[in-house]
């Protein structure tokens, strides 16, 4: 049938039962404008419906256009994102602001803050050969919020957000702040064992690697809700920018061993998490 018009909608409801057109009046908003239209116009004409709730149905079925949003109401949120948590939004927040504040701290304390020392490294929490384990073994960890300079940072901070706005919402903070330190950890473990020589290592890319590990588990079980090509389309990505930075870490100054300690405890991580989630899963 045809009631793609007003006019075609009217020839068609003048046959109509009643009920129908009463369902059809009531429920509007699920159907064409001119559908509904045309079943209170009908209605009305019967004696069925008051010239009031016609138009309280005609304004159902007829809803106004939404007001587009500017460029203010969509970046805001995305800058708030950033650095201020919510009830379900908390883990990458926090983290974020942990290593800003630690940044800033060094750079208030006199710390250069695009190339600080060796020395100022290894004094603000450095992973240390010699140093860490047996004697500091804190270092593990404080080393994770330590960063060799603004442009260090940002970096780690700008792959942080984008992978914990993903991966929040369906893990939870706590799974993913799990996540995120027993990944760095083991990332500072690797260092150490593989630079028997000696090394001083700070940053947060190896617990960002095991994010990487985390989410790639989480497509390849499907526990993150996307159809084929979505889910193969994120799949590619991951991958490539796992193996671009892998790549781009054979040469310079980048530990590509915390890197794959990192992401290799990201994914062992996610088998026990898989167990506990559903696939429908958000932000618990």
């Amino acid at each position: 049938m045809d009631v793609s018009t007003p006019e075609a909608a009217a020839a068609h409801f003048a046959e109509r039962p009643d009920a129908e057109l009463l369902y059809l009046a009531r429920h509007a908003s699920r159907y064409p404008p001119a559908v509904g239209a045309a079943a209170v116009t009908e209605l009305q004409r019967r004696g069925l419906v008051p010239d009031a709730a016609a138009l309280a149905v005609a304004e159902v079925a007829a809803p106004a256009m939404p007001t587009p949003e500017t460029w203010g109401q969509v970046l805001l949120p995305v800058l708030r994102s950033l650095f201020w948590p919510t009830r379900q939004y908390w883990a990458v927040p926090l983290l974020l602001n942990l290593n800003l504040l630690v940044w800033l701290a060094m750079t208030l304390s006199g710390v250069s803050a695009t190339a600080p020392s060796g020395h100022e490294l290894v004094r603000w929490g450095s992973n240390v050969s010699g140093l860490t384990w047996p004697h500091q073994p804190w270092r593990l960890l404080t080393s994770l919020f330590v960063h060799a300079g603004l442009t260090h940072l940002l970096l780690n901070a700008a792959s942080l957000w984008l992978l914990g706005v993903l991966l929040e919402a369906r893990t939870g903070g706590r799974r993913l702040l799990a996540a995120y330190l027993l990944s760095g950890l083991a990332a500072s473990a690797a260092t150490l064992w593989y630079h028997s020589g000696g090394v001083n290592s700070t940053g947060a890319s190896g617990a960002i690697f095991g994010l990487y590990g985390l989410l790639l588990m989480l497509l390849l079980s499907k526990k993150i809700v996307l159809d084929k090509w979505d889910r193969r389309g994120m799949l590619g990505l991951v991958l490539y920018l796992v193996l671009s930075n892998l790549i781009s870490g054979l040469t310079g100054n980048i530990d590509n061993i915390a890197h794959l300690g990192g992401l290799l405890m990201g994914m062992l991580v996610a088998l026990p998490m898989q167990l506990t989630m559903t696939s429908s899963q958000h932000g618990k």
